[in-house]
């Protein structure tokens, strides 16, 4: 299927998960640190030995110092987005047909831009897919759908909106088994379904049902690999750091039954799945953000441990290759920081992200302007699992350009800023999760898997801390709406947004909260 063809719908998706996620004490902030040593925390109190139904909802605290503002999410499961006020009242709801599909926007006229779940996906069983994407008013009527979602290719995880009112969407590019041994993967590495490198579209809605596709990245297009001298992209990775190197993941761990089996029970993934479904997605690219002054693309892969910066000052034919554009790099990475070792400048004792969501710029003006940020999801982190807030500044030029090391790792070599809790392994959200600062410095937290939300200070002080207390109404294909057992998490959440006061996209909104406010999920044991 060519790329630049029109197509009729749009998705997305990503959410939730099951896993431990408890109460955490008052945090604090470590200012300028390298990366925390693993300094063996006490192991996580898991939220399984406690039905997440029965924990504290709704509004924890809500302290001075809080930005005056609404906070809007959607539950992995549920058909319904909120909006709350910081009293934890639902002062809005979007009401729609679909599950979600991961990320959402407000867009400046108060119309929700929404990822949403396409309940006729063919072949993707593995998180994150969504296949329709949808512009919602503020009373809920869809005035824009885009569907892409075949045999090949499924829009996924997230969305950016450009100032022109385009749209950055994820997607997968199928490539057969046939085509992953052409490019260099190893034979053990290569799935039955083959591999589904991630793709980044630029697209122009069409309303009211189309888009079309203006610009487009395939990291397929910057591969290097040095373990088949007869297959293509044959290189030296730690001399082509602008390259991905096809086989850096080879080793990443794999999805447990036990995991997998919590990903069923949350809708995440399909019920049919397997862990051989998964291997599929070998980069996992969960997260797009844009930075409009330098025209520069950011990407996050968990799997690889990185974030990645791009040039999007390219045409598309220039995108393909590795010279043109504003940086004269063309498609190839500009930037990479997180594991040093996925393009052997370093080794595994140097990784700073452990399965990292929501990579985002700070804004210019903001506390920490042009600085990076991620939710360091602290899977697989060596010492025990914990999660953070981590962010860097990226060694960049006036020119926009990054310092290119000719040995060695991509600078720096430590923190601006790490958000952790004084008991870390009290705060820990395997999957999904984000992070987004704010203009008075504070920065408001998602600890997906448990649907919590902080908003904390510079110093790492709490003052607004929410539990999302509601479930899924997405009903099963029978009709019945699905019944969480006592060791899932129904109330996990991909992503939360803080909306300010003022902000242009609430002007002239009634916002007085509902009345009655919507019913919290309740949960009732099955009958044995």
């Amino acid at each position: 299927m060519p790329w630049t063809r029109r197509v009729g719908f749009i998705g997305l998706f990503a959410l939730a998960l099951a896993c431990s996620e408890p109460e955490a004490a008052s945090p604090a902030g470590d200012a300028a640190s390298p990366p925390l040593p693993a300094a063996a925390p006490a192991a996580p109190t898991d939220d399984m030995q406690v039905p997440p139904p029965l924990l504290p909802r709704g509004l924890i605290t809500n302290e001075a110092g809080v930005t005056p503002g609404y906070v809007l999410f959607n539950p992995s499961m549920s058909d319904t987005a909120y909006l709350v006020d910081n009293l934890g009242r639902v002062v809005h709801i979007w009401k729609t047909p679909y599950a979600p599909g991961g990320a959402m926007e407000l867009l400046p006229n108060g119309h929700l831009l929404r990822g949403a779940r396409d309940p006729e996906m063919l072949g993707f069983k593995t998180g994150g897919t969504g296949g329709i994407l949808q512009e919602l008013d503020w009373e809920g009527r869809v005035v824009w759908e885009w569907k892409l979602s075949d045999a090949g290719h499924v829009l996924h995880h997230d969305i950016e909106v450009l100032p022109s009112g385009n749209v950055l969407v994820l997607a997968w590019d199928v490539k057969t088994p046939a085509e992953a041994r052409r490019a260099g993967r190893r034979i053990d590495q290569i799935p039955e379904q083959g591999l589904w490198p991630d793709v980044v579209l630029e697209i122009e809605p069409l309303r009211p049902r189309g888009a079309k596709i203006v610009w487009e990245w395939h990291v397929w297009d910057h591969l290097v690999q040095d373990h088949d001298p007869d297959a293509d992209h044959h290189g030296d990775p730690a001399q082509a750091i602008g390259r991905l190197d096809l086989n850096a993941g080879a080793h990443a761990p794999q999805v447990d039954p036990a995991q997998l089996e919590q990903l069923k029970a949350l809708g995440y993934v399909p019920a049919d799945a397997t862990p051989e479904d998964l291997r599929s997605d070998f980069l996992h690219v969960n997260a797009v953000a844009y930075h409009a002054g330098l025209d520069q693309i950011a990407l996050s892969s968990p799997v690889m441990g990185e974030v990645w910066i791009l040039d999007h000052g390219t045409t598309t034919v220039e995108a393909k290759g590795s010279s043109g554009g504003r940086a004269g790099q063309g498609g190839d990475f500009l930037y990479r920081w997180g594991n040093p070792a996925a393009y052997r400048r370093g080794s595994a004792a140097e990784q700073i992200f452990f399965y990292q969501h929501d990579v985002r710029w700070i804004p210019d003006g903001w506390p920490g302007a042009g600085n990076l940020m991620v939710f360091n999801n602290g899977r697989g982190r060596p010492g025990g699992a914990w999660s953070s807030v981590d962010e860097w500044t990226p060694p960049r030029g006036a020119n926009g350009r990054y310092a290119q090391p000719s040995a060695g790792a991509f600078a720096p070599a430590a923190l601006a800023w790490r958000y952790r809790a004084p008991d870390p392994a009290s705060l820990f959200a395997p999957v999904i999760s984000g992070a987004q600062r704010l203009e008075n410095g504070n920065t408001l937290i998602c600890a997906g898997t448990g649907g919590r939300f902080l908003e904390v200070t510079p110093a790492g002080e709490i003052v607004w801390e929410y539990r999302n207390p509601f479930w899924g109404d997405v009903r099963n294909v029978d009709g019945s709406l699905p019944q969480p057992r006592i060791d899932e998490r129904p109330f996990a959440v991909f992503r939360a947004t803080r909306v300010p006061a003022d902000s242009p996209e609430l002007v002239g909104r009634t916002l007085a909260p509902l009345d009655p406010q919507p019913a919290w999920y309740e949960w009732k044991p099955k009958a044995p």
